[in-house]
């Protein structure tokens, strides 16, 4: 990731630390695992660090038939397996909905843009 520009600031098992790393580093892009520790939800730490302008939130997920997300848990999803230039091009899509409002295609597959998350967009997957 950081040969690609990206700083990783922390991996986090837990909510409690994922917010405390989001409260921490205050960063643009959040990566967060559906399933944490614990049977603790990725949604609730996009919830707690929701009030950070500008986050843009990338969840990563086995199964995204698990829980519905919405514009209001974060901006798109990539179901895994993926590859590194899926993830990639994921958080450069992500990066430009938080900061634009819009995503411009290619889009990698297994990728969904959350219903909500940009204007006319729909929840369905790519690829």
């Amino acid at each position: 990731m950081v040969a690609h520009g990206y700083d990783v600031c922390g991996i986090a098992c837990t909510i409690a630390e994922a917010v405390a790393l989001g409260h921490r580093h205050k960063p643009d892009l959040a990566l967060i695992d559906l399933r944490l520790a614990d049977g603790e939800l990725g949604t609730e730490v996009a919830a707690k660090l929701s009030h950070q302008d500008g986050l843009g939130v990338l969840y990563a997920t086995g199964n995204v038939m698990q829980i519905a997300l919405t514009a209001a848990n974060g901006h798109a999803c990539l179901t895994k397996p993926y590859h590194g230039a899926e993830l990639l091009r994921g958080l450069e899509i992500v990066a430009d909905i938080a900061t634009t409002g819009t995503a411009v295609p290619p889009l990698p597959r297994n990728f969904q843009i959350l219903k909500g998350a940009e204007a006319g967009a729909e929840c369905l997957p790519h690829g």
